[in-house]
């Protein structure tokens, strides 16, 4: 084997180990690390969320994604009727609700 051939492979031989899966480790821990640091809190919120929207009924106390404060009145499919003052009732998208508000005396 003549040195020109050995010349060729080498930097054959040097790539070979550091080629496949050892390219893409630091974009999959990257990915790996955004899933446990960004999105299962997200997700853990939406459900807490979306459990709490299914819980609501008449007479509980909210606030709204606008900051107002209202009782909710009357529970439909997608919406809540609101009474937000005295002879005063809107209708709320389920997804506008920001919070229920509870009672000071539960803690």
């Amino acid at each position: 084997m003549s040195i020109s051939e050995i010349s060729t492979l080498l930097p054959l031989a040097q790539a070979a180990p550091g080629g496949g899966l050892g390219q893409f480790l630091p974009i999959i821990l990257l990915f790996v690390g955004m899933w446990f640091l960004i999105i299962a809190p997200q997700r853990k919120r939406q459900k807490a969320h979306d459990k709490m929207l299914s819980e609501l009924k008449t007479g509980d106390e909210i606030i709204t994604s606008g900051g107002l404060y209202g009782t909710i009145t009357n529970v439909k499919d997608d919406r809540f009727v609101v009474r937000i003052a005295d002879n005063t009732k809107v209708e709320l998208g389920k997804g506008f609700v920001a919070n229920k508000v509870e009672a000071a005396d539960a803690k």
